[in-house]
């Protein structure tokens, strides 16, 4: 396994000559064992970075595609530990970078140091915490520097002038919301995110990935012309709730349609 600190397995995720690709499943849907194999599947296609969504009560960031899913795996007996032990089982398999979507609570209750030493165990390269706003980030970023673990910061539309605080003291990557609202695919991106991947810039160096929304390759390909990285979640989740025996070959082929207009 790698000796370099986590977060440095994100920022490598995006060389200068190429956009990066991140995709998103929650963590035992709809099973343990299927999410391992999904989550290797979406690697070998060549996803850059594999946001795991741990599956919590009240996503307040997530549409109903996501909240399905998390239904779905609780049903299936997930918790955080659980969580842990299906990165561990990937690990096995791949080194691809990873990221965690995890809801403050679920950190809290597991215990700051505990949460995130697992991490740095686990080569897990950051944290996208949505219910953990600028002001509180004290509380959580000494055990994410202490270990290597990035706290990946989410700039919405409406961010405007508290970008610099919102960025201030994260690393990895800028999750950059595309649209006001939950998780979900969209038809149209309304936000102007040439002025808002703007801002973004001037307020730091690190690399900026835009999510929420984006399903096709040609919403991928538009996206990925201004930033670093195109996040797709949704879509991914709703071809995992097909519960279609082809899946895999489904995932292989989306992902590499999605590749191929980005870059």
């Amino acid at each position: 396994m790698t000796k370099l600190k986590p977060e440095t397995t994100l920022t490598n995720a995006f060389p200068k000559n190429r956009k990066a690709l991140i995709g998103f499943v929650t963590a035992g849907d709809p099973s343990f064992e299927q999410s391992v194999a999904e989550i290797l599947t979406l690697a070998q296609a060549g996803t850059d970075i594999i946001e795991i969504g741990i599956p919590f009560s009240d996503p307040v960031a997530d549409g109903p595609v996501i909240q399905a899913a998390d239904l779905r795996a609780f049903a299936a007996g997930m918790t955080t530990e659980r969580v842990f032990e299906l990165v561990t089982a990937v690990r096995q398999k791949s080194q691809v970078p990873l990221a965690l979507l995890v809801y403050l609570n679920n950190v809290f209750k597991y215990g700051y140091e505990r949460f995130f030493k697992r991490c740095a165990e686990l080569q897990i390269g950051g944290l996208i915490i949505p219910d953990l706003p600028a002001e509180e980030r004290a509380e959580v970023l000494p055990f994410a520097q202490k270990y290597g673990c990035a706290l990946i910061p989410l700039v919405a539309p409406t961010s405007g002038k508290r970008i610099p605080q919102v960025v201030a003291g994260t690393s990895g990557f800028v999750y950059a919301v595309s649209s006001m609202g939950v998780t979900g695919t969209r038809e149209e991106i309304k936000t102007n995110l040439t002025k808002m991947l703007a801002q973004i810039r001037q307020a730091t160096d690190l690399p900026i990935a835009v999510g929420f929304g984006i399903h096709t390759a040609k919403q991928a390909a538009d996206v990925a012309a201004i930033a670093d990285g195109v996040i797709v979640g949704s879509a991914i989740v709703q071809l995992i709730a097909a519960k279609d025996e082809t899946v895999s070959d489904k995932l292989d082929h989306y992902v590499r349609e999605l590749k191929a207009a980005i870059n």
